[in-house]
């Protein structure tokens, strides 16, 4: 059954942290009397593994962002996105499924189970954050729209919508609307979400309203926004980073500190909101969720398939 949470933020002095710890205390409280740790919940830190991770701040998540279709600075999202209509919204899920159609997104979550995933975010160029999102499993949707036999990759496309998002009228080198995907079986992995809120609130629109794909062990670019179809299919689906520069953006995108991108070292990245001068730390391999998704590129070549 959904959860949904709702925070008083009409106050100024009330800020979406304050309130998210608010809630993350009530939380302990409850985990804690029937003999639980909060850091067993689901999506603390590295999963199973149950580290702590500490967010960055909301305005740190919602003002450094990559959503080309209003602008290749990383403000432009935010001064921008504001043009874009999110309510209503649907989601087309088609191809090799047993009920194809086009979905309201308010039926959608009232068949999903939402929870709280706070993991890591790294950005192929080089730079990181951490992110408490809310949203449900990729999987959970898959199974209720019923995956035919012979499926092997899900494909995934955002909105296109010139005359709200400006650099689709720009086009700026893209072919859009853009295009993502994943193999079945990462998609239907329980740390692969599609998320509908960060910090107790819904999702801003410079970071993917009203619902996006979160895959954490991937770089950035693999996480789609503002998700409007999704197909399933038995091909490897073409995904628009691969598409311009095959030579630089691999179909798999895993993050991997031993595998450089041509033009600058994988190994090391730069914290969001760690201040200009702030040390870079060392980038982990799947990005700190190796044991948890390893297992699924065992005896691949990683460096063949990047």
């Amino acid at each position: 059954m959904a959860h949904r949470w709702k925070n008083d933020l009409s106050r100024e002095d009330v800020t979406p942290e304050a309130v998210w710890m608010d809630r993350r205390r009530i939380m302990a409280g409850a985990v804690a009397g029937v003999g639980l740790g909060l850091a067993g919940l689901p999506g603390r830190g590295g999963a199973a593994t149950g580290e702590e991770l500490e967010p960055n701040s909301y305005e740190d998540i919602t003002s450094y962002n990559n959503f080309y279709e209003f602008g290749f600075d990383k403000g432009d999202p935010k001064t921008h996105a504001g043009e874009l209509t999110t309510e209503p919204w649907s989601v087309e899920i088609d191809g090799m499924v047993e009920r194809p159609g086009r979905y309201d997104l308010a039926d959608i979550m009232a068949r999903m189970t939402v929870e709280e995933r706070i993991y890591r975010l790294r950005c192929v160029e080089a730079w990181s954050m951490v992110v408490p999102w809310q949203g449900f499993e990729l999987a959970d949707l898959l199974n209720w729209v019923g995956v035919k036999p012979g499926a092997k990759y899900v494909a995934f496309e955002t909105l296109y919508r010139p005359e709200e998002m400006r650099a689709q009228r720009q086009r700026g080198g893209i072919d859009w609307p853009y295009r993502e995907g994943l193999r079945l079986d990462e998609a239907r992995h329980p740390l692969t979400i599609m998320a509908t809120g960060l910090y107790g609130k819904p999702l801003p629109n410079q970071n993917g309203a009203p619902i996006r794909l979160v895959v954490p062990w991937k770089y950035g670019f693999k996480s789609i926004k503002s998700v409007v179809r999704i197909t399933l299919t038995d091909s490897e689906p073409e995904t628009t980073w691969n598409m311009l520069q095959p030579n630089e953006y691999g179909f798999y995108a895993n993050v991997n500190p031993n595998v450089d991108h041509p033009r600058w070292s994988q190994a090391r990245e730069r914290v969001v909101g760690g201040g200009l001068f702030s040390p870079k730390q060392p980038t982990l391999m799947f990005n700190g969720y190796e044991d948890e998704v390893a297992a699924l590129y065992e005896g691949m070549d990683l460096e063949r398939f990047y």
